[in-house]
């Protein structure tokens, strides 16, 4: 696995298997985010195997699929509420990492930014 850390608390990475899931607690994470819908590529493992082998490793997991289109500031303010009620450090992962950044980074601009 090839994590980028956004901060001391998130990094994202690309898709992670079940068999990942305890090097990613080793690691120090304490929960993941799957910002990946299931079934959208062939092979992929469902986001159920995930939470699974996550539990079993003794990490939070929850599921917040996002495809290009459904990159919303509703689903980056429910990115942000998963980042302050999970326990940290977290790592969120899509196919490559990308939607998972720029929920962070939609979610990071509403805060500096609050709509009028």
């Amino acid at each position: 696995m090839d994590a980028r850390t956004l901060t001391a608390d998130l990094s994202v990475s690309a898709q992670i298997t079940p068999d990942q899931l305890g090097e990613i607690a080793a690691q120090g994470f304490r929960a993941v985010i799957c910002n990946r819908p299931d079934d959208e590529e062939p092979g992929q493992p469902p986001f159920a195997r995930i939470e699974a082998a996550a539990r079993a490793a003794g990490l939070e997991a929850r599921y917040l699929p996002v495809t290009g289109a459904d990159l919303t500031e509703d689903k980056a303010a429910a990115f942000a509420s998963l980042l302050k009620t999970l326990p940290g450090p977290a790592l969120a992962y899509c196919r490559s990492g990308m939607r998972s950044s720029t929920l962070w980074s939609m979610a990071q601009a509403a805060q500096d930014h609050p709509a009028a």
